[in-house]
């Protein structure tokens, strides 16, 4: 009997040492679980990263590559003219037509070394047209050959012609006092503004001979007489 109460009560014993054995393990396993996963806070808890944020419509990197209108300077303009074009008669104005135009040249040189030849065109037409620009200029020779003359450095301005107004340019040169000259000019052919049939005229009695060459004489853009 007495044995029979010792093996129950060591049974006993042995059951109690086994439950707090399996107890004391998963205190241990609760304990490593619960500190691994409190390492890591939860996703919607971490700081945004600044670097992958997605820039707002209103500014950083997405505005950076947005190209910007460029503001046009003050001195730019509208048009497309080169340096060479003349202004415009104004609207409407059509140029003047050779064939309604009486042409002279007259000498007016103001002294002995400047040469000045003047020339007039007058509107025989019955509108107004425009006379803007250089005329085409071209001096015939004795020898019958027609030299073109060049322009000289100044800027057109709009020249309208009524009827039986006029619109006045010049030629300029150097005289040549010597008496060697190697030009005998005997007319003037002109091909006025915006034209291509010319007419010519006599080169003006008293005008100085020229020195040098037909290339060392210019001529300037019309305006109103």
């Amino acid at each position: 009997m007495k044995n029979h109460t010792r093996r129950t009560s060591a049974f006993a014993a042995l059951g109690v040492a086994a439950a707090l054995s399996l107890t004391a393990c998963a205190g241990d396993d609760s304990g490593k679980d619960t500190a691994g996963k409190g390492s890591v806070p939860p996703a919607s808890s971490q700081p945004s990263d600044p670097a992958k944020t997605s820039p707002s419509p209103s500014g950083g990197t997405a505005d950076k590559g947005k190209s910007q209108t460029a503001k046009p300077s003050s001195g730019s303009t509208t048009s497309g003219s080169s340096g060479d074009s003349a202004p415009q008669g104004g609207q409407n104005v059509e140029p003047c037509k050779t064939q309604n135009l009486t042409v002279e040249a007259k000498n007016a040189s103001p002294d002995t070394s400047t040469g000045t030849i003047d020339i007039t065109m007058t509107n025989r037409g019955t509108t107004t047209c425009s006379a803007t620009g250089f005329a085409g200029i071209g001096i015939t020779d004795q020898d019958t050959t027609t030299n073109p003359i060049e322009r000289g450095k100044a800027e057109p301005r709009i020249t309208n012609l009524e009827p039986g107004e006029a619109a006045i340019f010049n030629l300029s040169y150097e005289i040549d006092n010597s008496a060697n000259s190697l030009t005998r000019p005997t007319e003037i052919q002109v091909t006025p503004p915006n034209q291509t049939s010319h007419v010519n005229v006599k080169w003006p009695a008293g005008a100085g001979n020229i020195k040098g060459f037909y290339t060392d004489v210019k001529v300037y853009p019309t305006h109103n007489k």
